[in-house]
C-alpha cells in the first residue's frame, strides 16, 4: 500500500515580479502560499466564464482573462495555476502573464499586495522550495549559478548540479557514513559486553573508498572554479606597452583609457570576455615601474597582488623598441615567482618595426616562454592570441576530467573538513583508540557532507545563500 505524502504546511502568501524590470512584450507576476487561489479569484475574471473560480482549476492549467482593481480593468492576462505539491515551491501558486510595461506590472503587483500578499524577499520562492523538500541546498545554489552563468561551460555545470548529480553522489556518501556511525553507536550501547559490531579492518577499507571519493571531488574544485568564475587573466607590463589598448581590443570596446602618457592606469580594471565557451576575467593593471606619485605606487602594488592571484599572465612589451629584450629578466622572475600561473609573452606593436619576425625569434630564445606577436591598435594577431589563451584554458580544464565538479568555495571547504575528519578516524582506528573517538570523527564528517546539501542546516549559511537571489526567484 503506497505511503500517503505529508501535506505541505503552506506559509503566508507572497508575491513578486519574476521577470526583469523594464519594458518588454510580457512580464510574469507570481504568488505562492496559503489562500492564493482566493486572492487570485478576487482580482481575476476568466473570459467567457463569469462563474469560474480559480480554486476549482486543475493544476498546470492556463486561463485567459482580465485583472481588476478598485478602479476597474488593469490588463488582459493569462493565469497559470499550480496546485500543491506540484509547483516550484510545493505550495499553491498562480503566475500571471501580463503585458510587459512597468506601469502595468506595478498595478498588478499592487492589487495582489492589497488583497493580502506580502512582497517576497530575495530568493524566497526558491527558499520555500528548499524548505518544502523539492530541492536541496546545493540544487538551490545551482539555480542561482545557472541564472548568473556568463559562459556556456558555467551554464552546463550549473544545470548538471541542478539536476542533482552531485547531490546524489553526496547522499550516497552520507548513507555509507550513517551506516558506519550506527554500528559504532550500537557498540557504545553494548560497551559493557565488549561486542564489536563494526569490524575495524572492514571499516578502514570502507573509509578508504570514501576518502578517494572525497579527494576526487576536492581536486575538481580548481576546474569547477575556472568554469564558474572564469580564467583569471592579468595583463601586465611596463607603462606604454599597450596594455589598455589590448584590453579594449579583446573586449571589442573602449573600456580602458588609452594615452601615450606613462602611468595613465592608476588602478586595475576588470572585465570579462568569452571565447570558445571559456570565460576570461581580464584585468588591466598599472604599468610596472617605480611609481612617481603615491597613488601610482599604490596602483602598482595592487597590480602585483592581482598578478599573484592569476591563472594566466599576459606579459606585454613593446617590440618596436631597440631594448625590447631587456625585459627578459623580469619575465624570468615572473616564471619563478608565480609558478602556478601560465604566462604568454605578448610582443606588441609589430606594425612599427620591419624586423618583427627576427625579433620575435630572439624574444622566444631570451625568455623561453610562449611568445605571440600582435599589433593591438590595429587588432592584428588577436586571433592567434585568443587561440593560445583557449589552448591554455583547455589544458587547465583537462587537469580534472571529473563528470561531477565542485564549483563553490563553501562546498570545497566542507569537503576538506570532511576529509580531515576521515583522516583522523583512520589514524584512531590504526592506533586502536576508543570507539567513542572514532564515532565522533565519523559524525563530524557526516555533518560536513550534510551541510552542503542542507541535510544539516546552518541558518546563517542558508540566509546568505538566498540573499544573493533576485526578488521573484
Amino acid at each position: 500500500m503506497p505511503t500517503a505524502s505529508i501535506p505541505i504546511q503552506q506559509q503566508e502568501p507572497i508575491a513578486a515580479v519574476a521577470t526583469p524590470v523594464g519594458v518588454g512584450a510580457l512580464a510574469v507576476v507570481r504568488i505562492s502560499g496559503r489562500e492564493v487561489f482566493d486572492i487570485a479569484q478576487r482580482v481575476f475574471r476568466k473570459k467567457g466564464n463569469p462563474a469560474f473560480h480559480v480554486a476549482q482549476s486543475k493544476g498546470f492549467m492556463a486561463h485567459f482573462g482580465t485583472m481588476h482593481d478598485n478602479e476597474g480593468l488593469i490588463d488582459e492576462v493569462v493565469a497559470l495555476v499550480f496546485r500543491s505539491p506540484n509547483s516550484f515551491t510545493k505550495e499553491d501558486m498562480v503566475e500571471f502573464s501580463c503585458h510587459g510595461g512597468p506601469v502595468v506590472v506595478k498595478h498588478i503587483l499592487k492589487v495582489l499586495l492589497d488583497e493580502g500578499c506580502r512582497l517576497a524577499e530575495p530568493g524566497e520562492f526558491t527558499r520555500r522550495a528548499f524548505l518544502n523538500g523539492r530541492i536541496d541546498l546545493l540544487q538551490a545554489e545551482a539555480i542561482g549559478e545557472m541564472i548568473h552563468a556568463r559562459s556556456e561551460s558555467a551554464f552546463r555545470t550549473a544545470v548538471t548540479q541542478m539536476q542533482g548529480t552531485l547531490s546524489n553522489r553526496l547522499d550516497a556518501m552520507r548513507e555509507e557514513l550513517l551506516r558506519s556511525c550506527a554500528l559504532l553507536e550500537l557498540e557504545l550501547d553494548f560497551s559493557e559486553e565488549d561486542v564489536e559490531f563494526q569490524n575495524r579492518n572492514e571499516l578502514q577499507a570502507e573509509l578508504h573508498l570514501l576518502q578517494e571519493e572525497l579527494a576526487r571531488l576536492i581536486d575538481s574544485y580548481q576546474h569547477g572554479r575556472l568554469l564558474k568564475e572564469g580564467v583569471a587573466t592579468v595583463i601586465a607590463g611596463k607603462p606604454n606597452a599597450g596594455k589598455s589598448t589590448l584590453l579594449n581590443a579583446l573586449l571589442g570596446e573602449e573600456r580602458s583609457i588609452v594615452s601615450h602618457q606613462p602611468g595613465t592606469t592608476r588602478d586595475y580594471i576588470e572585465e570579462c570576455f568569452v571565447h570558445e565557451k571559456t570565460m576570461f576575467r581580464l584585468t588591466d593593471t598599472a604599468g610596472l615601474r617605480e611609481g612617481e606619485e603615491e597613488i601610482e605606487h599604490e596602483g602598482i602594488r595592487r597590480s602585483y597582488k592581482k598578478i599573484s592571484e592569476a591563472d594566466l599572465i599576459l606579459y606585454l612589451l613593446d617590440i618596436s623598441l631597440d631594448n625590447y629584450c631587456d625585459e627578459a629578466p623580469q619575465i624570468h622572475d615572473f616564471l619563478e615567482q608565480y609558478p602556478t600561473a601560465h604566462l604568454i609573452v605578448i610582443a606588441n606593436k609589430t606594425d612599427l618595426t620591419t624586423e618583427s619576425a627576427s625579433r620575435l625569434q630572439q624574444l622566444q630564445t631570451a625568455t623561453g616562454g610562449d611568445v605571440c606577436g600582435i599589433a593591438a591598435a590595429k587588432r592584428d594577431g588577436l586571433d592567434r592570441l585568443k587561440l593560445m589563451m583557449s589552448s591554455i584554458a583547455e589544458g587547465l580544464n583537462k587537469q580534472q576530467e571529473a563528470s561531477v565538479l565542485v564549483t563553490s568555495l563553501r562546498h570545497y571547504e566542507a569537503l576538506r573538513n570532511a576529509a580531515d575528519a576521515l583522516d583522523n578516524a583512520q589514524e584512531l582506528i590504526t592506533s586502536q583508540s576508543e570507539t567513542e573517538l572514532i564515532a565522533f570523527e565519523l559524525r563530524s564528517a557526516l555533518d560536513y557532507v550534510g551541510e552542503i546539501t542542507g541535510k544539516v542546516v546552518n541558518e546563517e549559511i542558508v540566509n546568505l545563500i538566498f540573499e544573493r537571489f533576485c526578488i521573484g526567484k
